[in-house]
């Protein structure tokens, strides 16, 4: 071994005397440099796309969610709720009440979601933060605050005077009716405050105090569509979860962030891998000029070869050379085309050199797992078509 990569590094390091095998040698170096940072900062950008992404989700979503295995409500008792205190690992929880509603603003009609939050929802979830306009709910008052898509679709602001959002949900029974509105449950409210954070959400919910909700929808005091709790660091989830289980005398739900979201995880996941594997076959036609490269690289060192071979290296040593020889090239052009892409995520991070909007910069993040990933990526199709290219030896010897 310490052989043949000595004579390796020999050949690496020294120009051949035929200016087009130089060339060769120098495009297919250029393509594992290129190639390696071509991936990385792909791979940077999806990876900073997602944390984009979730970090609506994080500011939104709880870290574990209680909802009911059958049906639209859970019931919890006040036994139950001085057992929810007890549970080490929780920091915060809150009630929620989540149904379809219509929404009703000058003639306008647009279907939504009614969220119905108690006092402790804000301690759970900051959406307060993401208001652009107003203020967060009084509890006792009927009031909403609704997404800026809503606002748009209805054209309806936040304090207006004599704007008035009445919220409708269908009453239950049967049999017929003289009028449309005989249909309905409905709730005349004001609009304090608009919300912005994401696209989907902002033409979803409509918060209101929990005891609105609980009245347009007809539900008792105890009765809820769901418990939202936050975890203290380092609390063992599973745990936490099971004791959860427990505190129900009827089958549950318990979702944690990934699982609430898991249409957005597996779309991204499935995204990132997408592009990973079209850039790794980009990169398998790349990276095969490495092979040729040795090919070259062989028969320039014919002479070598035989001479090498008379005095007595075995065939598999002297093909080991060239193996080690396109393995170098590999390797140090993938670490220098991962420090060339990790640089560029760094300067994208600090000097917002793309933009998406005039406020926004691309999103990027930096990954050790991505580091990893380019540098095997490139070393097993490196090695791959070094030793595709070093076969060639056999029938220099034989010849």
């Amino acid at each position: 071994m310490g052989f043949s990569l000595y004579i390796a590094k020999r050949y690496l390091g020294t120009k051949s005397k035929t200016n087009a095998i130089n060339i060769i040698t120098g495009i297919a170096a250029l393509g594992v440099f290129a190639g390696a940072a071509a991936l990385f900062i792909v791979l940077s950008g999806f990876a900073g796309l997602k944390a984009f992404s979730l970090s609506f989700t994080n500011e939104f979503d709880p870290d574990l969610k209680v909802i009911p295995y059958e049906g639209k409500t859970i019931r919890l008792h006040s036994s139950q709720i001085n057992k929810l205190r007890s549970i080490q690992g929780i920091s915060q929880y809150t009630q929620v009440i989540e149904e379809k509603v219509l929404l009703q603003f000058n003639n306008k009609h647009l279907p939504a979601f009614i969220k119905g939050v108690d006092k402790n929802y804000l301690n759970v979830n900051a959406v307060d933060s993401s208001l652009i306009g107003g203020t967060w709910l009084h509890p006792k008052e009927n009031q909403v605050v609704i997404g800026s898509g809503i606002s748009r679709k209805l054209a309806l602001g936040f304090a207006g005077y004599g704007d008035v959002l009445k919220l409708m949900v269908p009453k239950p029974g049967v049999g017929q009716l003289s009028s449309a509105q005989e249909a309905f449950e409905s709730v005349s409210t004001l609009v304090i405050g608009i919300y912005s954070i994401n696209e989907d959400l902002n033409h979803k919910y409509v918060f209101a105090p929990k005891a609105l909700a609980q009245e347009l929808l007809g539900y008792e005091p105890n009765e809820i569509s769901g418990i939202e709790l936050n975890l203290q660091p380092g609390t063992d989830e599973e745990g936490v979860k099971e004791q959860l289980y427990e505190l129900f005398d009827y089958p549950v739900k318990i979702k944690n962030r990934i699982e609430l979201n898991d249409k957005l995880y597996k779309m991204l996941n499935t995204e990132n891998l997408a592009v990973y594997m079209i850039f790794t076959l980009v990169l398998i036609i790349a990276l095969f000029n490495v092979g040729g490269a040795i090919v070259m690289s062989i028969l320039d060192k014919r002479q070598n070869i035989n001479t090498l071979y008379a005095l007595g290296a075995s065939s598999n040593k002297i093909k080991r050379i060239f193996l080690l020889q396109g393995s170098l090239l590999t390797f140090f052009g993938g670490i220098l085309g991962l420090f060339l892409g990790y640089l560029i995520i760094v300067l994208q991070q600090q000097f917002e050199l793309i933009m998406i909007t005039p406020t926004l910069a691309y999103p990027v993040a930096i990954e050790w797992q991505n580091l990893v990933l380019v540098l095997v990526t490139i070393m097993v199709l490196g090695v791959t078509a070094s030793y595709i290219g070093a076969t060639r030896i056999g029938k220099i010897i034989n010849g």
